[in-house]
């Protein structure tokens, strides 16, 4: 393995476990800045063979590798950095970098580790896959002898850690969101109730305040429903039942709700299907179909349940002539805590959970569930179960 080489395995090391922002580890070396250029050996040190053991190995990272010489054009691409990129690491060989790579941004960086400093940073790139977030490390690499004869470039997908981060700070503000609506208004009936101490105001208040610890109650479990879903620790009593059976009494339900808003709800049960599943979970799948059609359907609209079967599958579908989803959202509406246009829940405690729990109920009996709508002609929820489940394992 050559100088260049060794240098260049301890930069993917440090990059791969990830101290390659803060330090570099050069092989037989101190601990060097991540400013500092990293010597790989006397001149004349030959690039990168394609048909080394370090090639091959490198060609192998998930880790997008990319070395440029020092009048910009590219001696060494791994097959990462050309899915990084868009490029086909071959046909790259010796190409300049700005044309292999047209970014403006990476340019500038390639230009600063020509002159001795390294970056790293994030870099968004729109592909074929749509936009991604990447680290992107920026090192120059010298000889004994000469100054900074190759800049070394990584890669590494950051666009999953990006989307867990962003998940998890609106998860955050939408859990202190829904949570502080309810509270706050407890504690406000709770105080009239205290300074006005009548019967008539107890009497309004009380039931009030009641109704809002029902609604918190009903969101911590929606929360602990979504938990159990997503770490797949959601219990199935799976058993023999028959659809129809389990929606006419849910459907019936919601009959004087629906009546009392003009809009027309029916069951129709185009034939006979029975599944293997979990009655109760299934029974939470119809109520909140349900129960979202008839929160954006106005009056004289209609809502159709539908029960049928196809090839295999068992067929759940609810349609309905409401306001429909725009196009840009369709993708999202499974996700928790996602709201269409939160000032259309505002009151009518859609948290944004309902259809989150619903997916993961589907997914834990080996379903499908889809979405197709038009923006003020309505939205079809489409559910497909197994008939016919593989065998459970004796003793399961």
């Amino acid at each position: 393995m050559t100088p260049l080489e060794w240098s260049l395995l301890a930069l993917v090391a440090g990059v791969a476990g990830g101290f390659a922002s803060a330090r570099l580890f050069a092989v037989g070396r101190e601990p060097v800045a991540a400013s500092e250029p990293v010597p790989v050996g006397p001149p004349g040190a030959p690039p990168i063979s394609a048909d080394s053991t370090f090639a091959r190995l490198v060609q192998a990272l998930p880790i997008g590798v990319v070395l440029v010489d020092r009048t910009l054009r590219v001696e060494f691409a791994n097959a990462a950095a050309g899915t990084t990129f868009g490029f086909d690491p071959e046909r790259a060989l010796h190409v300049h970098a700005i044309e292999a790579i047209p970014n403006v941004e990476l340019e500038r960086r390639i230009g600063d580790a020509l002159r001795g400093e390294a970056s790293v940073a994030p870099l968004m790139i729109t592909g074929a896959s749509g936009q991604r977030t990447y680290r992107v490390s920026v090192y120059p690499l010298t000889e004994e002898g000469e100054k900074y004869r190759w800049v070394v470039i990584f890669s590494d997908d950051q666009t999953a850690l990006v989307r867990l981060d962003r998940a998890r700070k609106e998860f955050l503000s939408n859990v202190s969101h829904e949570l502080r609506t309810p509270l706050s208004s407890i504690k406000l009936m709770l105080e009239t109730v205290i300074e006005a101490p009548e019967e008539e105001a107890r009497d309004v208040f009380v039931p009030q305040a009641l109704a809002q610890v029902d609604r918190l109650t009903a969101l911590v479990g929606q929360l602990l429903e979504q938990a159990r879903a997503e770490s797949g620790q959601l219990k199935l009593n799976l058993r023999d039942v028959d659809l129809e059976e389990i929606a006419r009494p849910i459907v019936s339900s919601f009959e004087q709700q629906a009546s009392n808003k003009g809009v027309s709800l029916e069951l129709a049960a185009l034939r006979p299907v029975r599944v293997e599943a979990d009655p109760d979970r299934l029974s939470q799948v119809f109520v909140n179909l349900i129960d979202n059609a008839l929160r954006h359907t106005a009056r004289a609209g209609r809502i159709r349940v539908e029960l049928d079967a196809r090839d295999s599958d068992a067929v759940l579908r609810v349609r309905d002539t409401g306001e429909g989803i725009p196009y840009r959202d369709l993708p999202h509406i499974f996700e928790r805590f996602y709201v269409v246009d939160r000032s259309r829940t505002r009151g009518s405690g859609g948290a944004g959970l309902g259809l989150a729990i619903v997916k993961g109920i589907v997914d834990a009996h080996g379903g499908t569930i889809s979405a197709d709508s038009m923006l003020g002609r309505g939205t079809a929820f489409t559910i497909r179960l197994p008939i016919m489940r593989i065998k459970r394992e004796v003793g399961a």
